[in-house]
Order: structure tokens, then sequence, then C-alpha cells
């Protein structure tokens, strides 16, 4: 077993989510830098989470970490199946409304409208 399976087993115990030893693989098979570029967040972030210290949205990082790794996705009302770090981008982009760009409309509008963006940060 590598250091870092030990270092979240250690740190999470028995009851490490799933998607914390998806993430833990990932950086065996490549490093927590190159994992950390993938998910669009910081090295610290990951070595946080994997060492169970992360203080941020654990819903959010588990979002990026099924939708890359997993190849989770969603049902978009407007866009379709999409993988669920990509409705996460979308629903952040669509707090703010940009006129110049097509997509950027249809997506405030639909974002505003989709159960997925009105419940609680990692619960939908």
């Amino acid at each position: 077993m590598s250091d870092i399976m030990t270092t979240v087993q250690t740190a999470w115990g028995p009851l490490c989510p799933d998607w914390v030893i998806t993430l833990a693989r990932a950086c065996m098979d490549t490093s927590q830098n190159k994992v950390a570029e993938k998910i669009g967040r910081s090295g610290a972030l990951v070595s946080q989470v994997l060492r169970a210290k992360y203080p941020g949205d654990l819903g959010a990082v588990e979002e990026l970490v099924r939708g890359h790794f997993e190849n989770a996705v969603v049902d978009c009302p407007a866009l379709g199946f999409l993988p669920t770090h990509e409705c996460r981008m979308w629903r952040e982009r669509s707090k703010t409304f940009v006129s110049s760009n097509t997509l950027r409309v249809r997506m405030y509008r639909a974002c505003a409208r989709c159960p997925r963006a009105a419940a609680p940060e990692g619960k939908a």
C-alpha cells in the first residue's frame, strides 16, 4: 500500500468516502499537483482533503473528483448529460449574467430553474 493510501486511511478511518479513495488513487497514478491541476484546484487543497483537514466545501470537491475521475454525469435541462464538474462550472458562471454570449444567457436561465442550483452545495 502506498503512503498516500495509508495517509487517507489513517486520517479518514473506516468512514472514508469512496470519492476520497478515488482521489488518492488518482494521486498515486500521477501526483497530487497533477491531480490538482486537472480538477482546477491547488495541490494544498488536494493534500488537505486526503488528510481530512480541508475546512471548505467537500461537496464541491466531491463533484470535481466524481466528474473528472469517475465519469459521473447529471442530466442538464439545457445541455443534456454532462459531467458533474462541468455542471458545477456552469452553475458558478451563471451567477453573473453575461449578455454577449448566447450560451451564457441560455445557461443563466437554465441554471436559475435547475433543482441542482437551488439545492444546498453538495446536496444535489
